[in-house]
């Protein structure tokens, strides 16, 4: 599917313009007809949908080997990584952790072997920090993502061809992600000063949260940053249209940061009660006895032959999933969804929700996740929205998800701004700044203990 710049430009217009409205019930069905109606000229259609692939089973990604080769250097290269590791706080990373001096003492020393050892010592340190951040596992909170640029540029290749081009500086540059908020805190870093400690290094530690994502993030993404409590829908790189969200409360229901893929869209889905309010509440057994209470309150209620009672909340208004959930299994059952309180998306502070992503005009974009990514026609889709029945959109065109914690950051408006630090999770990354550079280990992937929680929404 292939964005011109006058098609995105169209669907930005028609963003800004006309999705505006609420189609979750806030506004006219009309009105998101004749919008839908417009839609696919923007766009060009999916193939026809088939049955989403089924999800892998969550893994956990082992640490790689960490290798440092040894390649012989000329003086040459070996100086032009001198000036690269001196002009590398620009990107946020100390000069200091690259060993310059050791470095300078070789190069005055002449070619051989230990100019050899120090400069691809120094040189890989600050390959890995560029590509997979400087900050080690232990010290991001509830990180889960898993970055797979070292597979795409392992060390040694990196190495080889920065030698081989005599291009170093571009050789560490080639590795700097590609979102456009990487350049922006960059930009904002170059013009603030030294005596502006604190802010410099706000600005340090979200470059490098950066680097710990892949380094191409995709042609369409979304993206929610958690303390700015909003959701962006991006293609190439480009905020199409944002939406206020809801994130986890502070404490125990705290949104983990992950990526999965959207691999389907759920329109009026139903919600399986957890146990804690079937059993802890007592709902189980006065549904049970009272099947026309539970139809009236919207619940089914079933008991098997073990005496276990499940509750499924029925589609409606008042399903507490809302009008439409994204389909993006991972193993903490975090979804982006609906809500039927609407309201609260008016607050300022929105930390409210058990762990999942409460998002605004909810039903606007299922309906845009279906014509991007499943090629359903607007007519298909304000039918299906408005049956009241459980459909299941998949897609044919996967998008990945990105739940993200930046407390610097560009706003939905391009503004560069300050977000809470809902969690208090800076207080690591920026201990990790502050302390000597750690070894790298090989992982990518934080050992911390995966809390499915019972009731996420």
């Amino acid at each position: 599917m292939a964005f011109s710049v006058g098609k995105l430009t169209t669907l930005r217009k028609l963003g800004r313009r006309k999705l505006g409205f609420a189609l979750a019930f806030g506004g006219s069905l009309s009105s998101a007809a004749a919008l839908l109606a417009a839609a696919p000229q923007a766009i060009t259609p999916a193939p026809a949908p088939t049955a989403a692939p089924p999800a892998p089973a969550p893994t956990v990604a082992a640490p790689l080997p960490v290798v440092e080769p040894v390649i012989s250097w000329t003086v040459a290269d070996a100086s032009a990584l001198l000036g690269t590791i001196k002009g590398i706080d620009a990107d946020g990373l100390i000069p200091a952790d690259y060993q310059p001096e050791k470095l300078r003492a070789t190069i005055d020393g002449g070619a051989g072997a230990a100019l050899d050892a120090q400069a691809s010592k120094s040189f890989a340190w600050l390959i890995e920090d560029m590509r997979d951040g400087r900050t080690r596992m232990d010290s991001r909170e509830q990180w889960f993502v898993v970055d797979s640029d070292v597979e795409a540029n392992p060390t040694a290749a990196v190495m080889a061809r920065a030698l081989a081009s005599h291009d170093v500086p571009g050789a560490i540059a080639s590795l700097a992600p590609t979102a456009p908020d990487y350049g922006a805190l960059k930009a904002v870093l170059a013009v603030t000063t030294k005596a502006e400690a604190a802010k410099r290094k706000l600005i340090q530690i979200n470059l490098d949260r950066w680097r710990w994502l892949p380094r191409e993030l995709g042609k369409y993404y979304l993206l929610t940053n958690v303390p700015e409590f909003q959701l962006r829908l991006t293609v190439d790189n480009s905020v199409v249209r944002s939406y206020r969200t809801i994130v986890g409360k502070v404490g125990k229901t705290a949104t983990p940061q992950l990526s999965a893929v959207v691999r389907g869209v759920v329109f009026n889905p139903t919600w399986t009660v957890p146990q804690s309010i079937v059993v802890g509440e007592g709902l189980g057994q006065r549904l049970i006895g009272n099947p026309a209470s539970a139809l009236r309150q919207g619940y089914k209620a079933t008991k098997a032959k073990n005496g276990t009672i499940t509750v499924v909340q029925q589609p409606g208004p008042n399903n507490s999933l809302g009008l439409m959930k994204l389909d993006m299994p991972n193993p903490h059952a975090i979804f982006i969804h609906d809500t039927p309180s609407r309201s609260l998306f008016g607050q300022a502070y929105r930390a409210l929700s058990h762990g999942c992503v409460r998002t605004e005009r909810a039903t606007e974009l299922g309906m845009t996740m279906a014509i991007l990514g499943a090629g359903k026609s607007p007519d298909e889709l304000v039918a299906i929205s408005t049956s009241g029945k459980y459909t299941l959109v998949p897609m044919t065109k996967t998008f990945p998800v990105y739940i993200m914690y930046f407390t610097m950051a560009s706003d939905i408006n391009g503004k560069m701004g300050t977000f809470k630090d809902l969690y208090s999770r800076d207080a690591k990354v920026l201990a990790s700044f502050a302390a000597p550079r750690k070894l790298w280990d090989g992982k990518r992937q934080t050992t911390e203990r995966v809390i499915k929680l019972d009731n996420p929404i």
